[in-house]
């Protein structure tokens, strides 16, 4: 709980930066006389940066382009929609697809076995055109779609199920998790059209909010059940993005164990798919 509260802290905090730095650029007026005497104020273009000379600027929720970066870097960053990754997940039993003994319970559709994220904060540093490094906040979910008619447990030690005797038309076992990557971009030159190729890699933590089974039969309907089901409550790993002009793909990969149960052990979780909002 007080890594959630603490990730929630920083998310805050970028966000805090970023309304302090717009509202000192609104409160920073330019004023102008004309010949008639008559004075008149104009806000400077929140698009610019604070200080031309240093080249001190941010950006909010605009292509973040570095036709005008100077050579001595900016400060970039905050209130994002971006970077938002869809794909499939899949799980790695101790280094192989096929699930061990242990784990077949898990046994899932790889079709319907998906992964959703965004981000919706940023804070960083352009140092030149090519090259920038900045922390990001948001969310994601990871949906196990369950071939086997049964149901996991709430408020159990170990990961636990119970075999049922209905036909679930749907058996989605789902976690979601506010994550906070640390990501180095590489990007290329503008062309003639304003477009480029982004390279992106860094490592990412993550902390649990909820898991969920979501069933639906013809015998009891559609019914919805939310507890931690054990996911782990602290999670970390790493994300390779490549693309080009706002559109690329995503890879994904946790290094520690999807679940904190003994019998899941080695038990992990991967994801790959198409990126769109690469800026």
């Amino acid at each position: 709980m007080k890594r959630l509260v603490w990730a929630a802290l920083l998310i805050s905090g970028l966000t805090g930066a970023t309304t302090t730095a717009v509202n000192a650029q609104e409160q920073d007026t330019v004023i102008t006389t004309t010949t008639t005497t008559k004075t008149t104020v104009k806000k400077k273009d929140m698009e610019k940066t604070f200080d031309m000379k240093h080249g001190i600027g941010i950006n909010i929720g605009k292509k973040d382009s570095t036709g005008t970066t100077s050579s001595n870097g900016r400060f970039v960053g905050g209130i994002t929609f971006t970077r938002v990754d869809l794909g499939y997940s899949r799980l790695v039993d101790n280094g192989s697809f096929t699930l061990s003994p242990e784990n077949e319970f898990l046994d899932n559709r790889g079709g319907k076995t998906s992964t959703f994220s965004f981000d919706v904060a940023q804070m960083g540093y352009r140092f030149n055109q090519n090259f920038k490094i900045y922390v990001a906040g948001g969310f994601d979910w990871t949906h196990i779609r369950l071939n086997k008619n049964i149901t996991i447990q709430k408020d159990q030690q170990q990961l636990t199920y119970v075999e049922d005797d209905v036909e679930f038309s749907k058996n989605r076992f789902s976690s979601s998790y506010l994550h906070i990557p640390l990501n180095f971009e590489l990007r290329t030159k503008e062309n003639n059209n304003g477009n480029r190729f982004y390279f992106v890699i860094g490592p990412e933590v993550s902390f649990l909010l909820n898991g969920k089974v979501k069933q639906i039969s013809e015998e009891r309907g559609k019914q919805k059940f939310t507890d931690d089901y054990r996911f782990q409550a602290f999670r970390y790993g790493g994300t390779l993005r490549f693309g080009y002009n706002g559109f690329g793909f995503f890879t994904k990969y946790y290094f520690n164990d999807m679940f904190a149960s003994a019998p899941q052990k080695g038990l992990k979780n991967m994801s790959f798919g198409v990126t769109f909002g690469l800026n």
